[in-house]
């Protein structure tokens, strides 16, 4: 079953809309504004939290709704809601009409790829509820039998399955399934009444199996432990300026806040940025080359 196929059952089939009554309210929504669009969201997620041996949480909710916007020069127009009716879309589409500014028409789409680059079955719904915890007890009994001064294991399992449809003025529209998991242990190990922690985690638009391999969790229960047995014969670092060498990972969040933001098209556009106006120059360090790729498979 292709995207489409899936969300028209949700949104359409299932929810009780009329597809052709829903175009005309986006038609009509748009009237006279430069672009926008009707965002359609389903959503399932769940997490769990075992610590100590036991379960210490769980949860999972659905949730659905839809945003409407409506684009006009530098104003943007949004209105949204949880209830999927089109009694609500009509209200959602009186509101983003206040931005109207006597043109018409929509931007063009961007260019299409038929490049699957994740999955689209729903990872909760694979694996039951018992396997998922005997996962993460699996860890906390391995962590405990790899070293003696392990004193707490806390690993916990989320995931959910989203899917979107998106339709524009015209009758052009859009869909994408998205799972995403994640798996993640943190580790607290003692000695002489010092206790120090390590943690690690992994995740992806991918199902629970690639985490329910054995050599993939013990992966991370082993990083983990690492990370603590290091901090736990650790001492003060020196004063004053050195060095840093930032590894792959969590340290990729420092790259975003620094220059991620500036390089936003927006920020450009006006020329705020401290990067406009500096396309092919160089803006780092010599050595440094950072390469955006947003299709690598399996990632969010």
């Amino acid at each position: 079953m292709t995207d489409i196929a899936v969300t028209d059952e949700l949104f359409f089939t299932r929810a009780g809309l009329d597809q052709n009554r829903v175009q005309t309210l986006v038609d009509d929504a748009l009237t006279g504004t430069d672009d926008g669009e009707l965002f359609l969201e389903y959503r399932q997620s769940e997490n769990i939290v075992f610590d100590d041996g036991q379960v210490k949480s769980a949860a999972f909710d659905t949730s659905q709704g839809f945003g409407l916007r409506a684009i006009s020069g530098e104003v943007t127009g949004y209105s949204q809601a949880s209830e999927l009716s089109e009694d609500a879309i009509q209200r959602a589409g009186e509101t983003v009409k206040t931005i109207r500014s006597g043109k018409g028409g929509t931007f063009a789409a961007p260019p299409g790829t038929n490049k699957t680059l994740y999955r689209d079955d729903n990872p909760l719904a694979m694996v039951d509820f018992e396997t998922k915890v005997k996962l993460m007890g699996d860890m906390d009994a391995y962590a405990r039998g790899k070293d003696e001064r392990v004193a707490q294991v806390t690993a916990s399992l989320s995931g959910n399955w989203q899917a979107v449809e998106i339709i524009r003025a015209g009758g052009e529209r859009a869909a994408d399934i998205r799972p995403l998991v994640r798996l993640n242990v943190s580790v607290v190990v003692e000695k002489d009444g010092r206790m120090e922690a390590g943690s690690h985690g992994a995740g992806g638009r991918v199902a629970y199996d690639q985490y329910l391999n054995e050599e993939n969790w013990k992966a991370a229960v082993d990083e983990a432990l690492h990370q603590a047995l290091v901090n736990l014969e650790s001492v003060p670092a020196p004063a004053g300026e050195m060095p840093v060498v930032l590894g792959p990972g969590w340290p990729g969040i420092l790259l975003h806040e620094a220059i991620g933001h500036g390089l936003e098209g927006d920020f450009n556009r006006k020329k705020t940025s401290a990067f406009a106006g500096l396309l092919g120059e160089r803006v780092a360090s010599p050595g440094v080359t950072v390469v955006d790729d947003g299709t690598i498979e399996d990632r969010r």
